[in-house]
C-alpha cells in the first residue's frame, strides 16, 4: 500500500505537511532554539511549496513570548496559505498561549485536546527592581543622558509614575493589536457573552464553548477524517543547536533557557 502514491496510474493520497512551533518565541539569535520568523521562513516556504500539499497541519506547544515575532510568523503563514490556496489546521498540544495562540489563529481550524491550556489575549512586561539592594550596599547609580527618556526604567532607581505610564502606553496598542488578530481569524465563532481579552486562560473543553478553538480533536485521525484514511503526514521542524544536543550551552543560551522555563511554568509546565 505505501507504494501506491509513486505510480501515476493510481489515485494519490493526500499529503500533508506538518509544522511543529514548539517553544518560546522570540528574535533569532546565535544559538537560540525559540521560534522567530528568520529561522522559520525557510521552513514555512518548503512545507506550503513543496509536493503541493493537501493541507499544512501546525502542532502548537508554546507560552508564548515576542508580539512582533508572532505577528511575523502568523503573517507569514497567511500569506503563503494565501499564495498556495493550502488550507492551515492548527492543532494545540499542552499550551497555546499569548504569542502560541497568536500563531494558532493564523489557521482556518484550531483543533486542541480536552485539557490544553489556550488564550491568554494579553501583553506583559516583566522586570527586577534593584534599587533598595544597591542602597544597602552603599552603590552609586551614575546615569548621565542625552534625553529626558533614554532611562526608562532604570531597574537600579526606584519606579516613577510617569515610567509606568509610559510603559502602558506601549502595551495597550500591542494588546489592541492582539485583539484584532483574533478577531480578525475567528469572527462569529467568538462568544459574545464574557471579555475573552483579559489574558485569562481556558482548557480544551472550555475554549470550544467559547469559540477560541473548533473543537477537542488530534492531529492524525481529524486529518485522515478530514483528508482520507491513506493521508501521509509530511514533518518539518527546526533543528537544535548543535552544542545543546550534547547539553553544552553558553551562557547567554542558559539564560534563554531560564526564561523559557520561566514561561513554561505560568502554565504549570
Amino acid at each position: 500500500m505505501r507504494i501506491k502514491h509513486l505510480l501515476p496510474f493510481v489515485s494519490k493520497p493526500a499529503r500533508i505537511a506538518v509544522i511543529r512551533l514548539h517553544g518560546q518565541i522570540g528574535a533569532a539569535r546565535p544559538g537560540a532554539s525559540g521560534l522567530s520568523d528568520a529561522s522559520l521562513a525557510p521552513l514555512l516556504e518548503r512545507a506550503f511549496r513543496r509536493g503541493r500539499p493537501a493541507a499544512v497541519a501546525l502542532a502548537v506547544n508554546s507560552p508564548g513570548g515576542s508580539p512582533v515575532q508572532s505577528s511575523l510568523i502568523a503573517a507569514r503563514i497567511r500569506r503563503l496559505s494565501e499564495e498556495t490556496e493550502t488550507p492551515v489546521h492548527a492543532f494545540i498540544e499542552d499550551v497555546a498561549a499569548s504569542g502560541g495562540y497568536w500563531l494558532a489563529c493564523a489557521a482556518d481550524e484550531i483543533w486542541a485536546d480536552s485539557t490544553s491550556v489556550i488564550g491568554s489575549i494579553g501583553v506583559i512586561s516583566a522586570g527586577f527592581g534593584f534599587a533598595g539592594l544597591i542602597d544597602r550596599y552603599g552603590i552609586e547609580r551614575r546615569v548621565h543622558t542625552a534625553g529626558g527618556a533614554k532611562s526608562f526604567l532604570d531597574p537600579f532607581r526606584p519606579e516613577k509614575p510617569e515610567d509606568v505610564e509610559r510603559l502602558r502606553n506601549l502595551l495597550e496598542p500591542m494588546h489592541a493589536t492582539f485583539r484584532a488578530h483574533v478577531l480578525a481569524r475567528r469572527g462569529a465563532k467568538l462568544a459574545t457573552d464574557r471579555d475573552l481579552f483579559t489574558g485569562d486562560v481556558w482548557t480544551g473543553e472550555q475554549a470550544t464553548d467559547l469559540g477560541l478553538i473548533d473543537g477537542v480533536a488530534h492531529m492524525v485521525p481529524k486529518l485522515r477524517e478530514r483528508y482520507g484514511k491513506d493521508a501521509l503526514f509530511l514533518n518539518y521542524g527546526l533543528k537544535r543547536p548543535l552544542f545543546r544536543r550534547f547539553g553544552l550551552e553558553a551562557a547567554g543560551a542558559v539564560l534563554d533557557a531560564a526564561e523559557e522555563r520561566a514561561l513554561w511554568a505560568r502554565y504549570g509546565l
